[in-house]
């Protein structure tokens, strides 16, 4: 019957009397609407209705895995590119380091061409077998482990952890107890521990000059008269020095225990202006006004014969 209502309507010669909305479409036009959005106009979902139909959430446990694999990924690219705990074994650089403390280490600087300079506090690799004879830690599993993805310091690294006292184009200095010189000039060292003099007082290496050549850097531990340092290597294959290849990085923090957490800036005394001009400048200086004197004492005695060229040696 509505198929053949329409076909009577639309063959009628008369004009055509405007259609009346269509009040069956009504519901058609309503659901079309509720169904692009995320519920109904009335707040109920409708069965079949896949925005209103919440989805099921993944398992935890399944998820695990997932996290812990993203965990471990991070923690290596942290140890590798950005920061590594390392433990302090010894008394070497007490009181500003304690034995048990745990300090991070900035190594992402050296990718961008950052070197050591006078006064930080750096950790290394073993130059030149400084460690013999040291006892080694014997860790468990879950210890090695956790070092291996950088939670806990490494025991199988030889790493030592010293102050930069030089730097290449240095000269450093040690008379009787002291003061240390770099470059002719006095070091203020309140790091030094109370009771201990900047320099020592002995025949293996306590009283020294040095020049650092290019590519290496002088390090002392804190604790002077308990620390074999540069001083006590001056007979290695690198006479004392530490290449900066085999630096870490600049331990930064102390970051355990809690009672302990502190930074670990540069002291003011190497602010005092300690660089060294390299021998090529020194020689640049020296050679300058010479050449400038041979080269006025060349041009003089054609000047006073050129009658173009007054007194005041400006042309005519």
């Amino acid at each position: 019957m509505g198929d053949l209502a329409v076909g009577a309507r639309s063959g009628h010669d008369g004009p055509e009397e405007p259609e009346r909305p269509d009040e069956t479409a009504a519901p058609t036009a309503r659901e079309h609407v509720g169904a692009g959005s995320d519920s109904p106009d009335d707040g109920t979902p409708e069965s079949g209705d896949e925005g209103g139909t919440p989805k099921k959430q993944r398992s935890f446990w399944k998820e695990l895995p997932l996290l812990v694999g993203i965990a471990l990924v991070l923690a290596l690219l942290i140890k590798t590119f950005l920061v590594q705990a390392f433990s302090i074994p010894s008394d070497s650089m007490q009181n500003t380091l304690q034995v048990g403390d745990r300090v991070l280490v900035d190594k992402l600087t050296p990718w961008f061409g950052s070197q050591p300079s006078r006064g930080e506090v750096v950790v290394f690799h073993d130059p030149d077998n400084w460690l013999a004879g040291e006892p080694t830690s014997n860790p468990n599993a879950l210890q090695t482990a956790l070092s291996w993805i950088g939670l806990m310091p490494s025991a199988e690294e030889k790493d030592l952890i010293k102050r930069v006292i030089g730097v290449a184009g240095d000269t450093i200095e040690c008379k009787g107890t002291g003061p240390l010189t770099v470059n002719g000039r006095a070091l203020n060292e309140p790091y030094v521990y109370p009771g201990n003099t900047p320099c020592s007082v002995d025949e293996q290496g306590g009283q020294f000059k040095v020049t650092v050549p290019a590519g290496k850097i002088w390090v002392m531990g804190d604790h002077r008269q308990n620390s074999l340092d540069s001083r006590y290597h001056q007979q290695d294959s690198n006479q004392g020095f530490v290449p900066v290849g085999n630096v870490v990085g600049r331990a930064i923090v102390i970051a355990w225990p809690p009672t302990r957490w502190d930074t670990l800036p540069v002291p003011d005394t190497f602010d005092q202006g300690l660089g060294a001009m390299a021998p090529g400048a020194l020689g640049l200086t020296g050679a300058v006004p010479l050449v400038l004197w041979r080269r006025r004492r060349l041009t003089a005695p054609l000047t006073a014969g050129n009658p173009r060229v007054s007194g005041s040696r400006t042309a005519g």
